[in-house]
């Protein structure tokens, strides 16, 4: 009896923190479909098939609660709202690679298995569990020694998955490496003063490189809306996701 009620209240927790996450949107790929899991902030799960894929992981294990285990982990920076240990520590990572930069790496504990951990440069590329990833720049402008985030440290990620492009863009600016993106079908944008830039430098920015479809993330603070309305006023055909980043699991 005792298990049975672990087990209903393990059940019930479980069912709890899923309802609490912003609905996962899908995405039609070259066969198969793409889920988009929002988590918080700048945290995402992107599943394919039986990959799931668990970009900057933060927000405490329970957030991820209920979910599949991850087999790859991406993370752009050092920050505390991009790289968490307690809450990598507390999920499993069983067989998971970790894909990083350098100083992310330089972070990590002694005891991590080193063989699953892969360090990319900007311009690197490395291919896992059938999807190419590419480091891409991520930084501040202008660019000064004591920037926030300087050229170089963090990554940005081009994940290609079966037929699509999918751009996320870490903690940057508008860029001109972000700008020079092409064929680019899913992006997530980032948005909030001082740590990168405005709704009016996103929207530009994704007005050059054209997404087909744009998630801005990373907004704590940013109008969103105004943000949809300038990208669709420059370019009505590009699809504006907004979705709720702010109001799941803590």
């Amino acid at each position: 009896m005792k298990r049975f009620i672990a087990i209903l209240l393990s059940s019930i927790i479980t069912l709890t923190v899923a309802a609490q996450r912003p609905p996962a949107d899908q995405v039609k790929l070259r066969g198969g479909e793409l889920t988009i899991q929002p988590i918080m902030h700048a945290s995402l799960v992107l599943a394919y098939h039986q990959m799931n894929i668990y970009v900057d992981p933060t927000g405490g294990g329970s957030a991820y609660k209920g979910m599949a285990a991850p087999d790859v982990i991406i993370i752009t920076d050092i920050h505390g709202d991009h790289f968490d240990l307690k809450t990598i520590d507390s999920i499993n990572t069983k067989n998971a690679v970790l894909v990083v930069p350098k100083a992310v790496a330089d972070k990590l504990p002694a005891t991590m298995n080193k063989q699953k951990i892969v360090v990319l440069n900007n311009g690197e590329t490395t291919k896992q569990q059938g999807v190419s990833i590419k480091a891409i720049p991520m930084y501040n402008l202008p660019e000064e020694a004591e920037s926030r985030h300087p050229k170089g440290r963090g990554n940005g990620y081009v994940l290609t998955i079966a037929d699509k492009n999918i751009y996320i863009s870490g903690d940057t600016e508008d860029i001109p490496e972000m700008r020079a993106l092409t064929n680019i079908d899913i992006a997530f944008v980032c948005m909030n003063l001082p740590y990168t830039m405005d709704v009016t430098q996103a929207s530009q920015g994704v007005l050059a490189f054209k997404p087909a479809i744009v998630y801005p993330y990373h907004h704590r603070g940013q109008d969103i809306n105004t943000f949809k309305s300038l990208v669709n006023a420059g370019n009505a055909s590009i699809d504006v996701r907004l979705r709720e980043w702010y109001g799941g699991a803590k």
